[in-house]
């Protein structure tokens, strides 16, 4: 028998029964929950494989029910909302929370089918770290970012998102993502110049999302430019992320200025952890719930102490160096309940090198431009010194044209010689 538990919660019993009979003659294990109540009972005992969710239901609907495991962690399963009278603007709000997908009752076999084998596929691959705009937290900011983000989920134009790395950009473009829609989130940047047709062909009618675009080469920002003459053919919405200050790139000759302009027309920040960081006990409680609940961790719980040193850490890594820190404490701590003093072990672990231990000489309480000059002035000696006087050699080791090398050194006063050339 398969083992896949799927949980099917509708106040209509004879639906109820036909959808058991269904999937059973597939093979699946199938619960049935006849309200809201029931089912967050079934959610209790553990986490099924999926979910088939009524919308509509007398005692709360499934909207609301959605919503309650997006922010307590525990929709660490694929959820696909059914209804028999449901609109576009319902089914666009469960994507956003992190529904799967959205079935329109009375629901053809054959689709059914499709749907709950996809899912199953899904959160197998990646619905156990919860994919959900409430991954950030539900702070004020998050909550404004939300907004912000609702006000432009309808509009074609490009969505370029300015943010540190692991802020929380790619949730970001998943809540702009529709149901029923391709959602293109390829893992490299090579198809930019080796075949970005074919991509935009995978994101027609859905959306595209392209991540560290500062780090693109020059072949790479061509392909980008070329997707972006394209479009609206394939009526694909591109959501674009950058940790980078991309005026500077463009100023040192390394972001192509025509590209630049092309995406800064709509542009969102993502906050970095640090800045809402009275969502970090929220999201270590879920992050750890997932790791226990997958049978990954034994046991655990955070003391409200543990929680706040949690809070107090600034997080230079973001999401993802909290989601490390909870597995390691999860997996290394002695006891169920995890103190601060485990806290403090791990974070430690995970600690960088003082800002002044790494710049040894640079006066740090000078004003921030006068500090940098100092920096890139001894930056770029050292790589004149290296390099012999060779500016060719120069130019590539720093990864800037010569012109770009040449009116640099100029601004900083840093003195060199055209004539020592390879």
């Amino acid at each position: 028998m398969n083992t896949n538990q799927i949980l099917v919660v509708d106040d209509e019993a004879g639906i109820r029964e036909l959808l058991r009979e269904i999937l059973e003659d597939e093979g699946y294990q199938v619960r049935l929950a006849e309200n809201a109540t029931a089912a967050r009972a079934v959610r209790a005992e553990g986490r099924p494989d999926m979910v088939l969710l009524d919308i509509w239901m007398p005692d709360s609907d499934g909207i609301t029910l959605l919503k309650e495991w997006a922010s307590s962690g525990l929709l660490t399963m694929p959820v696909v909302m059914m209804s028999g009278h449901g609109t576009i603007d319902t089914a666009v709000e469960a994507t956003r929370i992190g529904a799967f997908d959205f079935l329109e009752k009375p629901v053809a076999l054959q689709k059914l089918l499709a749907t709950v084998k996809r899912a199953l596929k899904r959160g197998e691959a990646d619905f156990r770290g919860g994919l959900g705009l409430s991954s950030l937290g539900n702070s004020a900011m998050i909550n404004e970012l939300q907004k912000r983000l609702e006000q432009v989920a309808n509009l074609a134009t490009p969505l370029l998102l300015l943010g540190e790395k692991g802020a929380g950009a790619e949730l970001c473009a998943r809540f702009l993502h529709q149901a029923n829609t391709p959602l293109v989130v390829p893992e490299t940047s090579v198809w930019l110049a080796e075949d970005p047709l074919e991509v935009l062909e995978q994101a027609r009618d859905g959306v595209l999302f392209v991540t560290e675009i500062a780090t693109l080469n020059k072949l790479e920002q061509k392909g980008l430019l070329f997707v972006l003459g394209r479009l609206e053919k394939s009526n694909v919405r591109l959501v674009c992320a950058a940790s980078e200050p991309l005026p500077l790139l463009v100023e040192e000759g390394r972001f192509d200025a025509g590209l630049f302009q092309a995406l800064c027309g709509l542009t969102l920040s993502v906050p970095a952890l640090r800045e809402h960081r009275e969502d970090v006990p929220e999201l270590a409680n879920r992050i750890l719930a997932q790791y226990v609940e997958a049978k990954e961790a034994p046991p655990r719980h955070f003391s409200v102490a543990a929680l706040n040193a949690l809070r107090n850490e600034n997080w230079p890594g973001n999401l993802p160096q909290l989601n490390n820190v909870v597995k390691t404490l999860a997996l290394t701590s002695l006891n169920e309940e995890i103190t601060p003093q485990d806290v403090n072990r791990v974070l430690a672990q995970f600690a960088t090198p003082a800002v002044a231990e790494t710049l040894p000489g640079l006066p740090l309480d000078l004003p921030l431009r006068e500090v940098r000059d100092m920096f890139e002035r001894a930056y770029f000696e050292h790589h004149i010194a290296k390099a012999g006087g060779n500016m060719s050699r120069v130019a590539e080791n720093v990864g800037l044209e010569r012109t770009h090398l040449y009116r640099k050194l100029k601004q900083l006063g840093v003195r060199f010689s055209r004539k020592t050339e390879e």
